[in-house]
């Protein structure tokens, strides 16, 4: 090359990077001007809600922001810079780049940028990192470092070059906006554009638990031309379903699992009863009815809620739920241009709060049915009914619906010997029982916080009247309830808690959808799905109407099949599967299933049976029992992606029939569960039994003593505390006998170490006594 033609060169290059480097500063300077402007013209803005609490300018989350991996070897593309420059000394860039690092001016012109104190600094390291391990820089950036480093720049010429980086390995700040806008929640009643083309009439039906407010929106449904029922349950999908075929209007059942058509040929009723999750917002019927409609605020499926009520293409929309969501109802559809007709209901049949604890098993009447709220007090009050001769029937969450449907089938026979049940608060919905009086064994019940935290906590208003209402249902036997606890100090408590007003609702919930997501991924397809979620949720916008609902599950199932090869959509699907994250058995099928699938090979009936180990034999002790359970679960999750994923998951028939199979041995198990229990601890002990024993002493207790329900009057300070904290622990199942066994093993051990090392101590200091003595007679 020659020198006139390198001088050229060089001149030529100095300019462009001059040129350049104003370029991306005035780029780099007007960016955050840039996205006031095109903020201000996203149509959303237009819409403005009296209770928006939300800023446009809200700040993202930046600790989600994932750095990218850059490659850093350029020696194929040569050392131009070097070239027609000299080459740079890596201790003297080392002094530049800090120089640089410590300009305040710098970390402020990089923050109206979209670079906060945490981004700078994570965008700065791995700029350094860059500069002094690559092979051959850039030749404009290789040009101002020289400049810099030879005293003819400005320490600040670096600046561009740094958000070029910053932007390459943050590419979520070169797409900031778009992203923003795809994140906006603030008007979700505009995602739905079929049912904002009709003017939709919404009545709804309020009234407490038993009070007939769902059987007049049912009449309304049956005599409709067509209409869909949306509820919070299988069984009460399943009992719509059943009712509205004996009414003789033909229905079709859809729930995530399972697709009943009544029609022969497989062709569509008018008519579908449905889990809420499994509504279509795009099918135009005549009425639809949304039962329970104060789920809305729940943190975990409260969008499901929202979705139906603003989502449904239906002249008429019945609503069901507590009178604490009328106004947030009015208030909600006001956004819409719909107005809301209520129609109140009273209670059929009266319940009344005891004046008096049942405080013994003994003391247990036909009828009764004792609320518990974990699974080990459940087996445990039932093992000391069946040691008093008495047998109970059993219900939770856990148990497949067939099982919990021949539990309620049995204590409600009259004919049958069973006359008593043990339950977890499942029984607050989809099970129509006959009981004469609710007894609560605990007031205090896990639950998750807004942060996704678990936490110990007392009931709520709305929990307690729930279960409570169970009580005297107008269809049984029983013409007025009962309500009372099982032990004396939780009594005032749970009169204080049916004294208050249900809190009325304030927020409904909404959740991220596939496509917002897909559009999100299509910024920034390096990050993970748990990622892009976690970015979603910071960026997005919500008025103060809305909540995006919890994505911890979500999360925590992306993250596990993170490493296997799947599209985006199939990822997502897989990611909303309703799964019970606390069995490892259905985790790890979980991920099994999406191995299976990720290698395009069909999940057949011999594959799933070989998984599950089929066939398989009856319960012989708990921990089969919550085995089978496990199992069927994990066959509700091959019908549940089989509906989504039909040729990966053929089997669905052969696997429904192994299901009912399971169902009818769980039933078998759960019919002898006493004697399950039995073979699991011989010893067990449960906590009433060691109530019983101190009560014989004269102590008295509650497990709830001391337990706060934020800042409620709840607070019972100075109250008599249990009667042991052993009974406690074990009512709220932190404790099992064999723990406690255990402990008094540990605790016997100490005692006597513990005895020896003070023997051994007043031994020594006797000798050291006689010592002391025998010194003073010899002087």
């Amino acid at each position: 090359m020659s020198v006139n033609r390198c001088f050229y060169m060089f001149s030529w290059l100095r300019r462009h990077v001059n040129t350049r480097t104003a370029r991306l500063a005035s780029s780099s300077c007007h960016a955050s001007s840039r996205s006031v402007s095109l903020h201000r013209e996203h149509p959303m803005c237009a819409v403005v809600s009296s209770r928006n609490c939300s800023s446009s300018s809200k700040p993202p989350d930046t600790s989600l922001f994932v750095p990218l991996t850059l490659k850093t070897d350029r020696a194929a593309e040569g050392s131009v810079g070097a070239e027609l420059t000299q080459p740079l000394d890596k201790n003297e860039l080392l002094k530049i780049v800090n120089r640089f690092y410590k300009r305040k001016e710098m970390q402020k012109l990089a923050a109206e940028n979209g670079l906060d104190a945490r981004l700078f600094h994570q965008a700065f390291i791995n700029f350094r990192k860059y500069i002094l391990e690559v092979t051959s820089l850039p030749a404009d950036l290789h040009i101002i470092l020289s400049d810099i480093s030879c005293g003819a720049g400005h320490i600040d010429d670096i600046y561009p070059y740094f958000m070029r980086h910053a932007k390459q390995i943050f590419p979520m700040l070169e797409c900031m906006d778009d992203l923003r806008k795809i994140s906006d929640l603030r008007v979700p009643a505009n995602w739905y554009p079929e049912a904002r083309a009709i003017q939709r009439k919404v009545i709804f039906h309020a009234g407490p638990t038993n009070s007939g407010k769902t059987y007049h929106a049912i009449q309304r449904y049956l005599a409709a031309k067509s209409g869909v029922y949306c509820g919070p349950l299988k069984l009460l999908a399943h009992e719509i379903f059943e009712k509205s075929n004996e009414a003789g209007v033909p229905c079709d059942l859809v729930t995530g699992e399972e697709r009943t058509f009544v029609d022969s040929e497989g062709r569509m009723s008018a008519h579908v009863a449905c889990t809420i999750e499994m509504c279509s917002v795009t099918t135009p019927y005549e009425v639809a009815v949304i039962d329970e409609i104060q789920m809305i605020r729940d943190l975990s499926r409260g969008w499901a809620w929202t979705r139906a009520l603003l989502g449904l293409c239906a002249e008429e929309i019945h609503v069901c739920g507590e009178p604490a969501a009328i106004e947030f109802v009015r208030e909600l559809m006001y956004t819409t241009g719909e107005e809301v007709e209520v129609h109140t209901y009273e209670r059929l049949t009266p319940f009344s709060i005891l004046n008096s604890a049942v405080e013994s098993l003994d003391k247990l009447r036909p009828g009764d049915c004792i609320v518990c709220f974990s699974k080990n007090d459940i087996y445990s009050i039932s093992r000391q009914i069946e040691a008093r001769g008495q047998e109970c029937a059993v219900i939770y969450g856990s148990l497949p619906p067939g099982t919990k449907l021949s539990q309620a089938k049995k204590f409600n026979d009259p004919d049958d010997p069973c006359k008593i049940l043990v339950a977890t608060d499942a029984i607050g919905m989809g099970l129509n029982l006959s009981i004469k009086r609710i007894i609560f064994n605990s007031l205090v019940k896990p639950n998750v916080n807004e942060k996704g935290e678990k936490q110990m906590e007392t009931i709520s208003t709305s929990q307690a009247l729930q279960i409570a209402g169970r009580a005297g249902r107008y269809s049984s036997k029983f013409k007025e309830g009962q309500v009372t606890t099982m032990h004396r100090d939780d009594l005032p408590i749970l009169k204080e808690i049916l004294s208050h007003k249900v809190e009325p609702i304030e927020t409904a919930g909404l959740h991220p959808t596939a496509e917002q997501i897909e559009m999100f991924a299509y910024h920034l397809p390096d990050a993970t799905l748990s990622n892009l979620v976690d970015i979603f949720v910071s960026l997005s916008q919500v008025d103060g109407l809305y909540f995006v609902c919890n994505i911890d599950d979500f999360k925590f199932l992306a993250d596990m099949i993170q490493h296997i090869p799947l599209n985006l959509r199939s990822r997502y699907v897989f990611c909303t599967a309703p799964i019970n994250k606390k069995q490892p058995f259905v985790c790890t099928s979980f991920l099994k299933f999406a191995r299976q699938f990720s290698r395009d090979e069909p999940l057949t009936f011999d594959w799933v049976c070989r998984h599950i180990n089929w066939p398989l034999a009856p319960p012989k002790n708990i921990k089969d029992l919550v085995h089978l359970e496990a199992v069927h679960d994990v066959l509700d999750l091959y019908l549940w992606l089989s509906y989504r994923f039909m040729e990966m998951f053929p089997d669905t028939a052969l696997v429904r029939e192994i299901q009912q199979e399971l169902d009818t041995t769980i039933q078998e198990g759960v019919r002898n569960i006493t004697r399950l229990i039995r073979a699991t601890n011989p010893a067990i002990t449960g906590p009433l039994q060691m109530q019983k024993n101190s009560d014989q002493t004269g102590a008295t207790g509650s497990p709830s003593s001391g337990v706060r329900r934020g800042p409620s009057t709840l607070r019972r300070s100075g109250q008599a505390v249990d009667s042991s904290l052993t009974s406690r622990l074990v009512r709220d199942g932190l404790l099992t006998s064999e723990m406690l066994q255990q402990l008094e093993r540990e605790w016997s051990k100490g005692q006597k170490k513990e005895s020896t090392n003070q023997s051994e101590l007043n031994l020594k200091m006797n000798n050291n006594g006689n010592k002391d003595s025998k010194r003073k007679k010899r002087k």
